[in-house]
């Protein structure tokens, strides 16, 4: 795992570049550019708060505008996550010139379709920052968010170096991972805070799908105003290392036999 870490702050530079490289090849001939970055998620997270708020009341004790932001809490780390699977579960079969070029390492090409999807999750953050600001919910709790994103991501690298590299192998597995991400949205805190009524309904489900522990702590930190209730953070910071440890040792594994079959 330190190895795996090590390698990735030593491309740092050209990680940074590629990164962004992607970003702007990704929106390049289209008519709003790179503003799609800002209006993609601003019409999502505004077409999802239209239904929610629409279809449920707000719990007890909250608007309508903290229940909004509440949901972009849980959808804004979803939505980063699904694209870094979208995008990460096919980086290396995807990537012919990248995996035989020797001055990228091909540990490095998954990482960088995780670093490339976080650039929506940066402005969805961007917006819900905005909102809290507006109703008054930023509290000192708010400095530990970048430490629950950091796990995100540290978690989200550990899953897609898995994902990236079996899927070598396993060409079908970038169309399950599909399904599986739509399911795990539905059984996602989205909406929901952690040590409510709802949840305490679901309370199994949502043990056992790993984007709890990322969207709870969110919610906490951001707009309730609180340590991370029910030990979610403290789960994650577990659970992103073990992950990311055990993805760098599936690629690392596989990555002898890699080039052969991209």
């Amino acid at each position: 795992m330190l190895s795996a870490a090590r390698q990735i702050w030593r491309h740092r530079a050209l990680l940074r570049q590629t990164t962004l490289s992607d970003i702007r090849s990704r929106f390049a001939g289209s008519a709003f550019g790179l503003f799609w970055l800002v209006l993609y998620p601003l019409l999502l997270l505004g077409a999802y708060a239209v239904v929610q708020v629409g279809l449920r009341e707000p719990p007890v004790g909250m608007t309508s505008a903290e229940f909004v932001l509440l949901v972009f809490c849980g959808l804004i780390p979803f939505l980063g996550f699904a694209e870094a699977l979208a995008l990460g579960t096919s980086a290396v079969s995807g990537a012919q010139s990248l995996v035989k070029n020797t001055l990228f390492p091909i540990e490095m090409v998954p990482v960088k379709a995780v670093l490339v999807s976080q650039a929506s999750q940066a402005v969805g953050t961007g917006i819900l920052l905005v909102g809290l600001a507006a109703v008054g919910s930023l509290t000192w709790w708010s400095l530990l968010f970048p430490v629950v994103w950091l796990l995100q991501v540290v978690f989200t690298i550990g899953v897609v170096w898995i994902l990236s590299s079996v899927n070598v192998f396993l060409r079908d597995l970038q169309q399950i991972v599909g399904l599986v991400t739509l399911v795990l949205m539905l059984v996602s805190p989205i909406g929901i805070a952690a040590d409510s009524p709802a949840a305490d309904s679901m309370r199994w489900l949502l043990a056992i799908n790993p984007l709890s522990y990322v969207m709870g702590p969110v919610q906490d930190t951001l707009l309730l105003g609180r340590w991370p209730v029910r030990g979610n953070l403290l789960v994650l910071a577990v659970l992103a290392p073990v992950t990311f440890g055990v993805g760098a040792f599936v690629f690392g594994r596989l990555k002898r036999v890699m080039t052969d079959n991209v």
